[in-house]
């Protein structure tokens, strides 16, 4: 359901303006319509930079909550009082361990470096220089390739022997011209870098042991920081979403506030002597929108929302289209088993998983009930066909499987192709509904002649025509009452599906009848059109369950010959691997198909156009306990 809105109009004086947008921050019920779109301030960038800094630093203090383990003995950090200064000191944190990151690769690297030659002192090889008055060279090559050569014309000496290469160094009046690798060594002993690293590693566990302690104890003034820098930007936002007026003398502002909401904003508006108006929204303004549905119907509308909101002359759609949604995934994944592991995860999600995983818990839940039911209504479980085997307790409920076993051919078709053919024409019949609903809502009953009359016309003929040919027969009576209906709606289709245009009654009548001709075309066409696409669930399930089917036989053929010892794991590997596989894959199309048939056939029919503006009120954002 789209909540009503009242639209209220502000006129403020610069005296009244900094008072006022703090009382209605603090009662929190006014969206604040922006008069000046795609402004921006210094005031606002820097508080949306601070903003993404306490973003940073609390997904920084999470992640390592995450990584790090806490050491008891671990020196107290220091607390702090104010938000602002602890963001710094993280920051600063994150800084030094950057730091200590970096050097501690460097460190790394001169220890590898310096691993293969042992400890030494460079200073005493430049006094061996200088006593001999010759250059010391270090080099490096591959066992086989060091020459005895040039220990006879460099005084080569081999120091170690270390993954596949010598280590070696020269003495020479300059750089001996040999076919080896020179290494330039660091000036400090191997000693001083691996006590460096020690010091350096020490620093950064205590740097992360610090992260530890004020994610356990700090954490919510971080929170609180985070919460003062969101009103910030919200206050720095709605400073530019007022119009001056009257020569820059008054401050207009438009704001937007549910209907039974609106008492409180009146009692202050009243007391404080603020000039306003409240009045009904207008057809053409951009009215925000804030839909509220069941418990049931609130977890579908994360998808609605990844089409669209509605905008204020929707209907909200979730209700009507979340059976159906629930529906489709089933005839879709097809398969009992899947549908109970998916029942499994939903329910683990919603009983122990995160409070932002819940509700996705309760939905997998709910979706995995209807593929269990519409997988055992159609005889396939973990890709067997349960309708042949030969279970006694299976045997009395072999007539009504859902499928050529047992149900059998409807008109010669599969039955769950025809079932998802009715299926789809139920929502499409329904999607009609819904758009002379919406033409009722915005525009008045004559509006929606045309839509019901089309409504009415169908199911007359689907019940005059369809229930004979299923070996119904309908009384006499009953087929003139039907016919009637028909002859009377296609006056409406024919002659009323657009009033506004008998303003100019000739040209109104003959508009109408050539709209309720090209509308005919439209039914005959887009209406076959759209029935077909439903054939897709019936080949979707079918297909899942097939796929399913094969690798249950690649399971037992390609292991037959094997000792049982052997075959078991074997086919468990390949179970596995192929129904997951098959789960995978059913599970995309299962998500993917319900949301093409109802975003394009079933949202197209009830005429819903979205691009709804979600309704935000201007509020100070308390902090979540």
């Amino acid at each position: 359901m789209i909540e009503k809105m009242k639209k209220f109009t502000f006129l403020l004086t610069h005296r009244e303006y900094e008072g006022f947008l703090g009382q209605i921050q603090e009662l929190g019920v006014v969206h604040v319509e922006e008069l000046q779109q795609g402004a921006t301030s210094q005031e606002l960038q820097q508080s949306m930079d601070l903003v993404s800094r306490y973003q940073a630093v609390l997904q920084k203090l999470d992640s390592a909550a995450k990584t790090y383990m806490p050491d008891e003995k671990a020196q107290a950090a220091s607390p702090f009082t104010v938000p602002n200064e602890l963001l710094a000191h993280v920051e600063a944190l994150q800084a030094e361990e950057n730091k200590l990151l970096h050097d501690m690769d460097s460190t790394r690297k001169n220890i590898a470096r310096l691993e293969p030659w042992g400890e030494f002192s460079m200073p005493a090889i430049r006094r061996i220089e200088e006593a001999a008055n010759l250059r010391v060279h270090f080099f490096r090559c591959g066992n086989k390739a060091f020459r005895q050569e040039w220990a006879t014309e460099y005084f080569a000496i081999p120091v170690n022997e270390f993954e596949k290469s010598t280590f070696f160094l020269t003495f020479s009046d300059g750089c001996p011209d040999i076919s080896a690798e020179q290494i330039f060594l660091p000036q400090e002993p191997l000693s001083h870098y691996q006590q460096l690293l020690k010091q350096q590693q020490g620093r950064l566990d205590a740097v992360r042991q610090e992260y530890l302690q004020i994610n356990d104890r700090q954490h919510a003034l971080l929170d609180e920081g985070l919460a003062d820098a969101r009103n910030e930007v919200s206050l720095s936002h709605v400073h530019l979403c007022h119009e001056d007026v009257a020569g820059n003398a008054l401050r207009l502002m438009i704001g937007w506030v549910r209907a039974d909401s609106t008492a409180p904003l009146v009692d202050y508006l009243e007391q404080a002597h603020i000039f306003y108006e409240m009045e009904n929204p207008a057809f053409e303004d951009d009215v925000p929108v804030q839909i509220t549905n069941n418990s049931y119907s609130r977890l579908f509308e994360p998808i609605l929302k990844m089409y669209s909101l509605p905008n204020y002359n929707d209907l909200d759609p979730t209700t009507f289209f979340a059976p159906f949604f629930m529906l489709f995934f089933g005839l879709c994944m097809g398969d009992g088993g899947y549908g109970l592991l998916i029942l499994l995860i939903g329910l683990y999600l919603a009983f122990k998983g995160s409070a932002d995983m819940k509700a996705y818990g309760r939905l997998a839940a709910w979706l995995g009930g209807t593929t269990i039911i519409c997988g055992l209504a159609t005889g396939t479980v973990f890709g067997v066909d349960i309708s042949q085997l030969e279970w006694s307790f299976i045997q009395p409920l072999k007539p009504y499987f859902l499928n050529d076993n047992g149900v059998g051919p409807i008109f010669g078709y599969s039955p769950m192709m025809v079932i998802s053919v009715i299926i789809g024409l139920v929502q499409v019949l329904l999607g009609m509904i819904l758009k002379g609903c919406k033409a009722v809502k915005n525009y008045g009953w004559p509006y929606a002649v045309g839509t019901f009359s089309w409504v009415a016309a169908l199911v007359a003929a689907i019940v005059l025509y369809g229930l004979p040919f299923c070996g119904v027969a309908l009384p006499q009576a009953f087929q003139y009452v039907l016919l009637g209906i028909i002859a009377l709606s296609s006056v409406g289709i024919f002659l009323y599906n657009d009033p506004a245009s008998y303003k100019r009654p000739v040209l109104g009548l003959l508009g109408n009848i050539g709209s309720g001709a090209w509308a005919t075309y439209g039914m005959a066409t887009g209406l076959l059109g759209d029935l077909l696409s439903y054939i897709r669930l019936f080949a979707l399930g079918l297909t899942g369950g097939v796929l399913g089917g094969v690798f249950n036989s690649l399971a037992m053929d390609m292991t037959s010959s094997m000792p049982l010892v052997a075959r078991i794991p074997v086919m468990v590997i390949i179970l596995l691997a192929g129904h997951g596989i098959t789960f995978a894959l059913s599970m995309i199309s299962a998500f993917v198909h319900p949301m093409r048939l109802t975003f394009v056939e079933f949202f197209k029919n009830a005429d819903f156009e979205g691009g709804g503006k979600a309704y935000d009120p201007f509020r100070n954002l308390k902090i979540k306990k």
